[in-house]
């Protein structure tokens, strides 16, 4: 379905910075997993703000947290102590693994790792890092270096110092044990790696990565920035595993829509950083602290992970169930799930998008991906598995024009 032309997307266009790939769609309006464009047009949204909208958009909760707050007090350093902060930082820590108990606030998933990075080499006063393949930790300098993807990395050259990374195949278990050594800081794993194509980690390779790093003094860092805050079908990824890790980062779904993120850590990391030794303007501010506080508790009560847990495995049967070709797998946990395909998804990323009013992601070029609100009723999965199938069985990438397929390289 085309669309009018729009003066809003053309003065984005005009100027914006040009590092984002713009669909030709304006969206102005969210509530739930429903998505409306500036002409009045319904989507199903299963991109969910890259995973952020996980209690779904306009929670009512979080809208009245946040006009609250706004009367209030916006910002505060964390110098000053403020009491939305202390209030946020007691439900995080209550929903917590046992023995995270010390947080380091940010504004981004990027943030969160860049102050992972700093607390590992106090944490440890070692400098190398394991990292994985298709694993994907931010763009910033500094975590741009365990990101694996070249595309990434290589317009930056000698900028990313990533000679003290050694990046390993996921889920390999004879190059985790060769690469963690008692020189190495962390060992830095996405419990299901979202860019490298939906791939969840095995239990025993998550289960000897505790074990090894616990015997040479190696801490485990786990990056939960998409898994967590129930994606996955528990408040946190690692819970499937039964492990606790040394740190995790965390952001996306922590505060509803609101820029946030987190490092997470045990006591003993975070006593030997020294005062001053890392820090952030806006972090903590008394906002995000305030929707971060409604969001966590609305999680709890509507039980969200419980309804990612059912709805990922109805969604990803019903998946499975499509007749066609094209499709080599389809994988996931929770409400975070891949099909990928045996061509490219493009094409039929962007023909959900206009003809069928679903939004979705791409995950390597061969992977569809959904990351809808956990809010997502039945009705609207099913209505996506019609849309998957029929964009499957009909449409001729070829027909598909080559602006609209154009891979999403700016999808986290």
């Amino acid at each position: 379905m085309s669309q009018p032309s729009s003066k809003w997307l053309e003065t984005e266009k005009k100027y914006d910075s040009g590092v984002y790939h713009k669909h030709d769609v304006v969206i102005v309006r969210g509530q739930g997993a429903t998505l409306w464009d500036e002409h009045g047009r319904s989507y199903i949204d299963c991109v969910g703000g890259y995973g952020v909208a996980n209690i779904g958009h306009g929670h009512p909760d979080v809208v009245k947290a946040i006009k609250d707050q706004a009367d209030t007090l916006l910002v505060l350093p964390q110098s000053l102590p403020n009491d939305k902060r202390a209030e946020f930082l007691t439900e995080l820590v209550s929903v917590l693994p046992q023995g995270l108990e010390r947080v380091f606030l940010a504004n981004s998933g990027t943030e969160a790792m860049e102050a992972a990075k700093k607390f590992a080499l106090t944490g440890t006063g070692r400098h190398k890092f394991v990292a994985m393949k298709r694993g994907f930790s931010g763009r910033s300098l500094g975590a741009l270096a365990f990101t694996w993807e070249p595309k990434y990395r290589e317009p930056f050259g000698d900028a990313v110092d990533n000679k003290n990374v050694t990046h390993i195949s996921y889920n390999n278990l004879d190059e985790l044990r060769a690469a963690v050594t008692e020189d190495v800081a962390a060992v830095i794993i996405e419990v299901v790696q979202g860019e490298g194509g939906v791939r969840p980690a095995n239990r025993e390779f998550l289960q000897l990565a505790r074990e090894l790093t616990r015997e040479k003094g190696v801490l485990l860092i786990l990056d939960e920035i998409q898994t967590g805050f129930c994606r996955t079908g528990k408040m946190f990824a690692c819970e499937h595993y039964g492990i606790v890790p040394d740190g995790m980062t965390l952001a996306k779904a922590m505060a509803g829509g609101v820029p946030i993120g987190a490092f997470v850590m045990t006591k003993e990391v975070a006593d030997k950083m020294p005062a001053g030794g890392h820090g952030t303007t806006f972090g903590g501010n008394p906002l995000a602290m305030a929707a971060g506080i409604a969001t966590l508790r609305a999680m709890k009560r509507e039980n969200l992970a419980e309804q990612a847990r059912e709805k990922g495995e109805y969604f990803m049967s019903k998946l499975r169930a499509i007749q066609s070709s094209k499709i080599r797998e389809v994988r996931g946990l929770g409400l975070m799930i891949g099909v990928e395909l045996k061509e490219k998804s493009a094409p039929y990323i962007t023909a959900l998008e206009h003809d069928e009013g679903v939004l979705a992601l791409q995950a390597t070029p061969l992977v569809i991906r959904f990351l809808p609100p956990l809010t997502i009723s039945k009705e609207q999965i099913d209505q996506v598995v019609a849309s998957v199938e029929k964009v499957l069985n009909t449409v001729n990438p070829k027909e598909v024009p080559s602006t609209a397929v154009k891979e999403d390289k700016q999808t986290e």
